[in-house]
């Protein structure tokens, strides 16, 4: 027979157990093994959401090919238009240029070559030799200052303005190693006088608009970090 301290304890021990298995719980087999943050193998926990997160996609998008134009779409436009005529020698020069020099802009060319006209025609008059050092070639600054010095040899000044310069046309472009030259047709309306030592009127007129055709050709190196043309050739045209 059980004595009453043998009840006891076997009562002690169901009570124990009951305790136990309520407070720890069953396993299911579907628990998950603790996450070790040095294990290459464990699938790091789920982490909370963000807004700064930015999914990837899985794969790269398409690169698109080249555009096939339409059947009706409009062949580019001719890049040299405002200068000259497409197949012409003088547009194939200019391609060549910007071969070399893509920025190349005719127009801004153009647009240089007459107010370089303006200030040489100018300068020429005032026997201004620093302004025409920078803008001719050593040749062609030769020429025009042994103009200036007969000039004042006889003790004559000239006056020289513009009323208009109407037109400035490409006439002819080169490129040879490297070095271009562009021949300009500058048509204009000048009002010239050379006056001698005593004032009168020796060539030209104060009252008179000349009808004057100019034909300079610029030249530049290309490739270099001088930008600056400079005129080495003038011709009058009739």
């Amino acid at each position: 027979m059980l004595d009453i301290y043998t009840i006891i304890f076997l009562a002690l021990a169901v009570f124990i157990f009951v305790r136990l298995r309520s407070v720890l719980g069953q396993r299911t087999g579907r628990e998950r093994p603790p996450y070790d943050p040095y294990s290459r193998d464990t699938a790091r926990p789920p982490q909370p959401a963000s807004d700064k997160v930015v999914s990837l996609p899985e794969r790269a998008a398409p690169v698109p090919g080249p555009a096939i134009p339409d059947a009706d779409e409009a062949p580019p436009a001719f890049r040299w238009e405002s200068v000259t005529q497409e197949g012409t020698a003088v547009a194939a020069a200019l391609d060549e240029i910007a071969r070399i020099e893509p920025d190349f802009d005719a127009g801004h060319f153009l647009a240089g070559a007459r107010s370089a006209y303006e200030e040489i025609v100018k300068a020429f008059a005032a026997g201004d030799r620093r302004m025409l050092k920078d803008l001719l070639a050593k040749d062609v600054y030769d020429s025009f200052v042994a103009a200036i010095a007969e000039r004042e040899s006889r003790r004559e000044t000239m006056e020289s303005n513009f009323v208009a310069i109407e037109r400035a046309d490409l006439q002819d472009v080169t490129v040879r190693t490297r070095t271009a030259q562009i021949t300009v047709r500058f048509v204009s309306k000048l009002i010239s006088v050379t006056r001698g030592a005593d004032g009168a009127v020796v060539d030209g007129s104060p009252d008179t608009v000349a009808d004057v055709t100019d034909v300079w050709t610029f030249a530049r190196e290309l490739g270099t970090r001088d930008p600056n043309w400079k005129l080495v050739a003038t011709e009058a045209a009739q």
